[in-house]
């Protein structure tokens, strides 16, 4: 059997990964820690739990606290450890830059550490293309050898997480990797995020915010491709490295919320401007040569496709929607957005 230790695997992403992993081959034994923040929800893997009482197992800890995490990795004798586990939202991250780098930086040295004390086979940071910083529009797209020139809170602790995953490696030959992903799609995503919000909103029949002119680019993968990426180079990559994931869609944030209205046979007068965000990075870009190359991955799901199958599944699934939409995200966004 092959254990891994999941941080954040409740949330969005981590959530995916433990689902398409145990749904691929039942020779992992998968151990999930998440501390249950407003985006970390049971519900996500609830399915997964019944299904796999063998193969899952979840402790409710925070990647903060190193004792409890480091004898979960040693008690569990963890051959690979993956870390999900971030504060992610941008937005939150300008309001409250020093919870970031609690999560993101002090929680990455503590799973750094233990790794290294238990000598686990390898330890897969997931990070962003946001560390790369913003891109020109006619820009070639960041490749592994880009600056790190992180512009907001968020992208500077993930920079600098990434940046102590590479110190590990070289100061005391950690076997490690570094991931970075363009913006993920998908079922079970926390709607503050772009498009579940935006699926949301239009399905109240309340108005959609788009940041300054709605001209900013994102590359967009589905995060199924992504997943099967992750997995890709826990077992395949080479110790050392960092891998670029791309989804090879790029599209303006404005004509992806007219696709997804034209979807869901909305209007397109619920589309509402706000005030920019600070520090808006213009353009996303991924250059995914390498792990094409070197691991023979590349994605399948087409951004038209892959949003249709989202909205299916937000449609299929508005007991979940509804359920995760809290008093306390209700008042978040709009705090975010009325004055804007």
């Amino acid at each position: 059997m092959i254990t891994v230790l999941v941080t954040g695997g409740m949330g969005f992403i981590g959530s995916n990964f433990i689902r398409f992993v145990l749904n691929l081959n039942q020779e992992y034994d998968i151990i999930n820690i998440d501390k249950l923040t407003y985006a970390g929800n049971p519900e996500n893997l609830k399915d997964i739990a019944e299904k796999y009482p063998n193969n899952y197992k979840f402790y409710k800890i925070d990647i903060c606290d190193f004792e409890p995490v480091d004898e979960i990795i040693n008690k569990n004798n963890i051959n690979y450890i993956v870390n999900f586990a971030a504060e992610s939202h941008v937005d939150r991250s300008i309001n409250n830059p020093s919870l970031f780098c609690d999560t993101n930086i002090s929680g990455t040295i503590n799973l750094l550490n233990s790794a290294k004390k238990n000598k686990v086979k390898k330890y897969l940071q997931i990070s962003t293309d946001e560390v790369y910083g913003s891109l020109n529009f006619n820009d070639a797209p960041f490749d592994e050898n880009h600056q790190l020139a992180p512009n907001s809170p968020y992208s500077a602790s993930k920079a600098s997480a990434d940046l102590l995953v590479r110190a590990y490696y070289k100061s005391f030959n950690l076997p490690v990797n570094i991931t970075r992903c363009s913006n993920n799609y998908g079922p079970y995503q926390f709607p503050e995020k772009l498009i579940p919000l935006m699926i949301n909103n239009a399905l109240n029949n309340r108005k959609l915010p788009v940041y300054g002119k709605g001209i900013n680019v994102r590359d967009w993968i589905h995060v199924k491709d992504h997943c099967k990426a992750i997995l890709m180079v826990l077992l395949e990559g080479e110790i050392g490295e960092i891998y670029n994931i791309g989804g090879d869609s790029e599209v303006a944030n404005i004509d992806l919320v007219k696709d997804l209205l034209k979807i869901l046979n909305k209007p397109e007068s619920l589309i509402t401007f706000v005030k920019d965000r600070p520090g808006h990075d213009l353009r996303y870009a991924i250059n995914h040569e390498k792990i094409t190359k070197d691991l023979s991955w590349k994605p399948k799901i087409k951004l038209d496709n892959g949003l249709k199958m989202t909205v299916k599944w937000y449609l299929d699934n508005k007991v979940w929607l509804t359920n995760i939409m809290t008093k306390e995200y209700l008042t978040y966004y709009e705090t975010q957005y009325k004055n804007r």
